[in-house]
């Protein structure tokens, strides 16, 4: 079936003279996540994983992802003709360096045929007259506007030529899943801590620092926090697909009448925002003329930058950085929220822990599980993400979910990883543990342990203002480095207010990546996840994950030192650690963390669970 849509493919791109096309994970706002009607790359590979770029020539077929999906994209792939592409790896060729060497070497083959008077007024492969112009395609709306006119320099310098006026997959997509358009809601103050009025004073702020008269905005989760409103339009994610432009005095919401109640409406009026229909973005773009307009291109797509007739201010949306550092009143909520999914995670490791080897439990009925037990919290709306319950070799795939084909039986032995979170009116959630089901192997322990030892330690970090994750991240990775283990993605990243649970600009990792924005300095109020983990092919995957709440420490001399608090309170299995390969600071570490989950957690379980809860946090 995927061979045959390749055929198809190729067939447009040789009737329209495309010789690359481009098929990003992306919809019309460069969401991270995105809904079924845009899974236009997984349609055309297989696979399922939420990151990659697919390119597919007269020759080839090609998928870059990054180091969380090598494994399940290797398995995903099989049987089409898909290769795929590890980025980040040795001598593996960028999407980009891959186009140019492609351009290169048929530029160069055409040259040689005329020389040797072998193209004589015939067609060349694509069906085209011949012309040494080579042309990449792909659909303006979905490709980030950055990557479009890194796109057309690459095009420029090699005598290429771009086609992007069509989506040519919708043309292949019967029964492509309807374009999503979920209800509306207001996130009352009481949630949010701010007001819309007050977001857009701080906003508009911004733009005068910048000089800019005009603002727009595409990216679902800064217009969801700048409104106070959110939705369901992507799975897990509650947003309102949308677009935004505001200048000095006027707000206007571009977005599908049917995502819109009378309440809402009442709402924008009330807040003198203009709504004007969804795709109507495009024409009003093209209209501003002799403004300076900011807008973010890492953060817009290629179609809305050709749109722009006027000065373009590239710079990050202020909104990033307001919505990463959570007010006092967000901070508040986001506590809460973490005690009630601490009680959800406390309440299924009790379960599992007494259920193991007595009945039949797969994979899905472990998400399930804790699921339900998530549903029953005061609040709740929904998950923050698929669940992944993966059972042994299967917790190697980082993303892994299982589903009717792969479902692994739970045993009493080994590790089950299970990472998930919750959205609830007070905030987004994001937690992992590995959970020790029975006897486990010296190497598992070991390494479980030293996981454990990565988390604790950047926990427990004590630094000067100013620091980033890139500063910070060797804290976590140094017990594993020590063994020569290392994770192929980041430690951490932001987590946003009921928005996306991945969220910049704040997170840790230490490798630098042209295509990737540095991280963010520190911030009181910023909110990071600390999620160590190994992953070997083959036998098991550990991840254990806090969210950490950046703080002011003590202010001397030598400046301002920040700290952080961790924030999520479930218990970190002691029946997968060995003591004795940690250090007394450590253990004090855990000791602590466990104290205060007893303390945080035990009022909210039966009497049962209080009494199990206390021997599990015992002290080391």
């Amino acid at each position: 079936m995927r061979n045959q849509r390749i055929r198809e493919l190729r067939s447009l791109m040789k009737e329209r003279g495309i010789d690359i096309y481009i098929i990003p994970t992306s919809d019309y706002h460069q969401s991270e996540y995105i809904s079924d009607y845009f899974k236009v790359r997984q349609f055309i590979t297989g696979f399922t994983g939420s990151a990659g770029t697919a390119v597919v020539t007269m020759e080839e077929a090609c998928l870059w992802t990054d180091g969380r999906y090598y494994i399940q994209a290797e398995k995903e792939l099989q049987g089409c003709e898909f290769k795929l592409y590890k980025m980040g790896m040795d001598k593996v060729p960028t999407v980009r360096e891959y186009m140019k060497e492609y351009i290169s070497r048929h530029t160069e083959k055409y040259n040689k045929c005329i020389e040797n008077d072998v193209i004589n007024n015939v067609e060349n492969h694509t069906g085209q007259s011949s012309s040494p112009k080579i042309c990449i395609g792909f659909d303006g709306q979905v490709l980030c506007a950055r990557d479009g006119v890194d796109y057309e320099r690459l095009a420029e310098e090699n005598h290429a030529c771009i086609y992007c006026e069509e989506d040519l997959i919708d043309t292949l997509w019967d029964n492509r899943p309807p374009f999503p358009t979920s209800q509306a809601y207001v996130l009352e103050e009481q949630y949010s801590g701010k007001s819309t009025a007050d977001k857009l004073r701080e906003v508009r702020e911004h733009m005068n620092k910048q000089k800019a008269d005009i603002h727009v905005l595409s990216d679902v989760c800064d217009i969801a926090w700048l409104l106070n409103i959110r939705g369901d339009d992507i799975r897990h994610v509650p947003v309102i697909l949308s677009c935004l432009l505001m200048d000095m005095d006027k707000c206007c919401w571009y977005v599908k009448k049917e995502n819109l109640n009378q309440k809402v409406l009442e709402y924008l009026s009330d807040n003198h925002i203009e709504v004007r229909e969804y795709n109507c973005i495009y024409q009003d773009l093209h209209k501003i003329k002799g403004k300076k307009l900011l807008a973010d291109l890492g953060r817009i797509n290629y179609r809305m930058k050709s749109s722009i007739n006027t000065e373009l201010i590239d710079a990050v949306n202020p909104e990033q950085l307001l919505k990463a550092v959570k007010n006092p009143t967000e901070v508040e909520n986001i506590k809460a929220a973490h005690i009630k999914d601490g009680v959800a995670v406390t309440k299924f490791m009790y379960w599992l822990k007494h259920t193991i080897g007595t009945q039949t439990i797969t994979e899905m009925d472990a998400a399930k599980k804790i699921n339900q037990l998530r549903s029953e919290q005061e609040h709740y709306i929904d998950i923050s993400f698929d669940t992944i319950a993966a059972y042994g070799e299967n917790a190697a795939m980082m993303h892994y979910e299982a589903d009717e084909s792969c479902n692994a039986i739970l045993e009493p032995k080994g590790f089950l990883l299970v990472d998930s979170g919750g959205h609830y009116l007070e905030g987004s959630t994001d937690i992992t543990r590995t959970f020790a089901l029975g006897e486990l192997s010296k190497e598992e322990q070991k390494m479980f342990t030293a996981v454990v030892r990565s988390n604790l330690n950047l926990a427990a970090a004590k630094f000067l203002y100013g620091c980033t994750g890139e500063n910070l991240d060797i804290l976590a990775r140094e017990p594993l480095w020590e063994l020569g283990v290392d994770y192929r993605c980041g430690t951490g990243h932001g987590n946003g207010y009921l928005l996306n649970v991945h969220e910049g600009p704040n997170s840790f990792r230490w490798r630098i990546q042209e295509n990737i924005p540095r991280a963010a300095v520190f911030e009181e109020g910023m909110i990071t996840t600390d999620e160590p983990g190994v992953y070997e092919e083959g036998k098991y995957g550990i991840r254990i994950e806090n969210e950490l709440l950046c703080k002011k420490g003590i202010k001397n001399d030598y400046g301002q030192f920040m700290e952080f608090e961790t924030i999520t309170y479930a218990p970190i299995d002691l029946d997968a650690i060995n003591v004795e390969e940690m250090t007394l600071k450590e253990k004090n570490s855990l000791n602590d963390y466990h104290k205060k989950v007893y303390e945080t957690i035990s009022p909210y379980l039966s009497e049962d669970e209080r009494e199990w809860l206390k021997d599990i946090t015992r002290k080391v």
